[in-house]
């Protein structure tokens, strides 16, 4: 099997967009608040375009990784591949690299509980949305 780097570019902005519902229209004032952030009401979109580019980067990156241990696990005789095989495999990488890994802060730098566990779900949702689409069309 090789990779689908349709499926890449799709899970990336499927992250892309699950984030921004997360970060903005959905519950963008609870994470502001969880995050301290006080909008000056001079924010602008163009002003936003270079993070949001590098977001996208992160996430495509993600993705290929995501879609590179889905096709090392499917080959084992305990994935038979699919969309659910795709979340199962998002979780563990979701549980073993993600939540370890960012919990680092909160031990370490003080980064607000609250705001790491609104982060973590956020995550959690976007992962599981990639394993799920790399799952099913891989």
């Amino acid at each position: 099997m090789e990779i689908n780097y349709l499926v890449v570019i799709v899970a990336a902005v499927a992250q892309f967009v699950i984030g921004f519902l997360f970060h903005g229209p959905v519950l963008g004032k609870t994470w502001m608040r969880l995050a301290n952030i006080t909008p000056t009401g001079n924010e602008k979109f163009k002003d936003m375009i270079p993070q949001m580019i590098k977001n996208l980067v992160s996430n495509i990156v993600f993705a290929y990784v995501l879609a590179v241990i889905y096709l090392f696990a499917s080959t084992s005789s305990f994935m038979s591949g699919g969309a659910w095989n795709g979340v199962v495999i998002a979780f563990l990488v979701w549980l073993g690299f993600v939540v370890t890994s960012s919990s680092m802060e909160v031990i370490w730098m003080g980064r607000s509980y609250k705001l790491w566990l609104f982060e973590m779900f956020a995550s959690l949702v976007s992962i599981l949305a990639m394993g799920a689409i790399i799952g099913a069309w891989q």
